[in-house]
């Protein structure tokens, strides 16, 4: 059984600061002032209307691709200029996708001994955690998570699924499978953009035994938004990111131009995000997309919010 006893320091899980009723946060959280959300956050008329692409993928199937050109034209241009987009009509159900974000959020709000037994540990970070890194002293992001590995097969144990809330482990199964597929596609339509065989792309990931992961990242509610975040600016190292936003607090921070744009979610729409392994093939493969640094962070706020993504490896 992972220990907490395995982390360099003792780890502090961030939802019980937050409901401790702590009007500051403590020292170990405050970001830097070069890296605050207040300074390079600040409000651009200009930014305000801006988002990234929003596309339509019906005709997008596992039996075939039959998206019209404008769509693949769309896909396309959203790759070269953001390497983010929203995908609406892709084939999961919204009623689904909403009992996904909602059995994650009931996990996060059980008792603090029935999470514990899912703790992580430094040597895979799988289960139920509140830091990466074990660097003493580390600047801390204020969040929570829930890591699992999904695929490969040899990767998957039950047993570090949680078991509650009820259908908990039946609701993570299904959410990874239909991502799983839907991630597929779209990796087959960037294929195809690239003027290569439609499953080029998932080939170069492994064919059939690519690799899957899943995150589901909870930020508590935050007495000092302005000098934290809830996730630090990255890029994603992974092939393909696909993240289910939470519907009450936007939070997500794609930069563009160097200017930091607010995503705002479409409805039961999924983001794509991608991720440096898939660019670095881009560039390998052709010239139709250039390098396109998809940095990005979340915001944190006064109320919870929750993100569960999987990434395709």
């Amino acid at each position: 059984m992972n220990k907490l006893q395995d982390w360099p320091e003792p780890v502090i899980r961030v939802q019980s600061l937050s409901e401790s009723g702590l009007k500051s946060i403590p020292e170990r959280y405050i970001k830097p002032a070069t890296d605050r959300p207040s300074l390079n956050m600040e409000e651009d008329p200009t930014n305000m209307d801006v988002n990234i692409p929003i596309i339509d993928l019906t005709g997008l199937s596992e039996d075939g691709n039959n998206l019209p050109q404008s769509t693949m034209d769309q896909i396309s241009l959203a790759c070269r200029e953001w390497g983010f987009f929203q995908v609406v009509n892709h084939g999961v159900c919204p009623g689904f996708m909403d009992q996904v974000r909602e059995t994650w959020r009931s996990f996060f709000h059980l008792p603090m001994e029935m999470k514990h037994a899912y703790a992580n540990s430094p040597k895979t970070y799988e289960g139920y955690g509140s830091r990466l890194g074990i660097e003493k002293g580390a600047i801390l992001d204020w969040s929570d998570y829930y890591y699992l590995h999904y695929l490969p097969l040899t990767l998957k144990d039950y047993n570090k699924w949680p078991a509650s809330p009820d259908s908990c482990r039946e609701v993570i199964d299904e959410y990874g499978k239909e991502l799983v597929k839907l991630g597929g596609r779209i990796m087959k339509v960037l294929s195809i953009n690239l003027g290569l065989k439609e499953d080029r792309l998932q080939n170069a990931f492994g064919g059939d035994n690519f690799g899957a992961c899943l995150r589901v990242n909870f930020y508590p509610k935050c007495p000092q938004p302005e000098l934290a975040l809830g996730l630090s600016s990255h890029s994603d190292p992974g092939g393909l990111t696909l993240l289910l936003t939470d519907n009450q607090v936007p939070g997500l921070q794609v930069r563009k131009d160097d200017k930091w744009i607010t995503v705002k979610p479409a409805p039961h729409a999924f983001i794509v995000n991608i991720g440096d392994q898939i660019q670095v093939k881009f560039l390998f493969f052709s010239k139709v997309y250039p390098e396109k640094a998809t940095h990005f962070f979340v915001l944190t706020h006064a109320e919870s919010h929750i993100i569960p993504t999987i990434v395709i490896l």
